[in-house]
């Protein structure tokens, strides 16, 4: 063998850290090279992952080399199954591993979990408000184009077409979440990075793409991010006097002590037709041991027609309470209301664990959203002592 054809293949083995890729580079010294002898490729030498929806350094920043925080043990790994007609859910989970030693000789581990589903939304009806608003509450922002659906820097949902529907009716969708694993010694986890919203947005479409075809449901063109994501309004927001959220009347401040009150965090989120959201955080406190903010209220009005059948068969057939319009369901850790709102159905969701105070939030948001859109008020109206009516 010549010095050269050797070079190619060192190369070769140290570009291609998996075991799959050293076998089949030995497996091609045994042979004598094979095609390479012609300097002809029998592929491309990029891994796929996730059922071949996504391939190394086709653009997201988790697929290629940005994708790895640290320069030593690198590996992409991912698990799975894919969809079929026969049963149409699947799900798959990327693994992004790597390391970095300091010079001190501390060393950082990086190891990042991007898990996609494919299927219906949970029968459940419970689950199913808490699943729906977790995607599309805090930072979510619609996707583009006129897709069904929302993303964020590490979560996202899409809703498949209706010929893709479950055989009980229940939409079918393709959710991402992105998990970053923390160290025992880490006083705050790190937040996973995945390239940003809009890279979110294109695993997202793939995933969908690809699980429709392998569950025999795909149309004659696939799905696609033809522009980018619309921006957050603003940043979180904290210190404001005003009303969170800017919404009028949405006092919060009033019903925290004074130093819980200084950690209160908001988040404006889309504003727009079918989407407005408003979430509400108490920062954690290093100082006391917090790893992670408290979740205040996350409140959102969703009437995109495929998201909101996501919540078909969740409200009851009366209202949720004395005085609210429409039908609903209020429980424990959460609040749903379904109502016309300007010719269109319209659904309003309250996650976290409801108090007098933020069902007084939930009847603001919800009224000042209403009124927005240019229909009567949803929630009961207050008086002129502050009482609901």
């Amino acid at each position: 063998m010549d010095a050269q054809r050797l070079a190619r293949v060192r190369r070769f083995v140290r570009t291609r850290r998996g075991a799959v890729a050293t076998g089949l580079a030995v497996a091609l010294l045994a042979g004598g090279l094979g095609t390479w002898a012609t300097d002809t490729w029998p592929f491309d030498g990029r891994d796929q992952y996730c059922w071949g929806a996504w391939e190394q350094d086709s653009g997201p920043g988790v697929l290629g080399d940005e994708g790895f925080e640290g320069d030593d043990g690198r590996s992409r790994t991912s698990t799975g199954t894919a969809p079929t007609p026969g049963s149409p859910r699947g799900e798959c989970r990327l693994t992004v591993a790597s390391s970095h030693t300091f010079s001190d000789g501390d060393k950082d581990r990086q190891r990042t979990t991007v898990r996609v589903r494919y299927g219906p939304p949970p029968k459940s009806a419970g689950q199913r408000v808490s699943w729906l608003g977790g995607y599309l509450a805090d930072r979510a922002m619609p996707l583009p184009g006129g897709l069904p659906g929302a993303a964020d820097g590490n979560h996202g949902i899409l809703v498949l077409p209706e010929r893709c529907d479950a055989r009980d009716g229940r939409p079918t969708a393709v959710t991402l979440d992105a998990h970053e694993e923390a160290a025992d010694d880490d006083r705050v986890p790190d937040v996973p990075d995945l390239g940003g919203s809009q890279d979110v947005a294109e695993l997202l479409v793939a995933a969908a793409n690809r699980g429709m075809k392998a569950a025999g449901c795909a149309g004659g063109e696939p799905l696609r991010v033809t522009s980018a994501l619309p921006e957050l309004p603003e940043r979180a927001d904290t210190f404001s006097r005003g009303p969170v959220c800017r919404i009028p009347g949405l006092d919060v401040r009033a019903d925290l002590t004074k130093e819980t009150a200084m950690r209160l965090v908001y988040q404006v989120g889309a504003v727009n037709e079918d989407l407005q959201s408003c979430s509400a955080r108490i920062a954690r406190s290093v100082r006391l041991g917090e790893r992670s903010d408290q979740t205040l209220f996350d409140a959102v009005m969703v009437r995109e027609p495929r998201l909101t059948r996501l919540l078909d068969g969740v409200a009851t057939t009366e209202a949720p309470a004395k005085g609210w319009r429409g039908t609903g369901d209020f429980a424990a850790d959460r609040r749903f209301v379904r109502a016309e709102c300007a010719g269109r159905p319209t659904a309003f969701l309250l996650l976290g664990t409801p108090t007098g105070a933020t069902s007084d939030y939930f009847a603001t948001f919800t009224n000042a959203v209403a009124r927005r859109l240019g229909c009567a008020p949803v929630a009961p109206t207050t008086d002129a002592e502050g009482g609901r009516r």
